[in-house]
């Protein structure tokens, strides 16, 4: 008897029906009208509610897109303000498509942010913005010197 209250029971051993000793089970494992306290029996966690991170990590990626949009303008404006070499214009325009691709992955960010329920940031993603932003850091350090 013992045994069906332990397998009906989710391990535990204390269901009703071994208690009571009438030994009834349902076909799922459970005891008929009882409460069991198996795994079945437990409240459902609720779906988890992002709250308001979603919008803290799109804004979070709009100031980053901004700050770069003014350090790519800046940086521009350095490399041809006086006297550009082809080389200073060759990094220029390096210096604009990486911003560029930037921006097209901040903006496919935000825009997957937008959903009720958003998706991580896949690794694809993650490794293109990286790659942009040292690229970026590459071409400013190369501009100055």
């Amino acid at each position: 008897m013992r045994g069906r209250g332990a397998a009906g029971s989710g391990g535990h051993g204390r269901g009703v029906g071994a208690a009571a000793g009438d030994g009834a089970f349902s076909c799922a494992g459970g005891e008929v009208g009882g409460s069991g306290g198996g795994a079945s029996d437990a409240p459902a966690s609720p779906p988890r509610d992002p709250g308001l991170q979603p919008e803290r990590t799109r804004l979070a990626w709009r100031r980053t897109t901004l700050t770069c949009t003014v350090a790519a303008v800046l940086g521009a404006r350095a490399a041809l303000h006086d006297g550009s070499s082809a080389a200073d214009a060759v990094a220029c325009a390096l210096c604009l498509l990486l911003w560029l691709g930037f921006l097209a992955v901040a903006h496919r960010r935000m825009t997957a942010l937008t959903t009720a329920r958003p998706h991580a940031i896949g690794p694809r993603t993650a490794a293109a913005a990286a790659l942009c932003t040292a690229a970026l850091a590459v071409c400013a350090a190369a501009m100055i010197f």
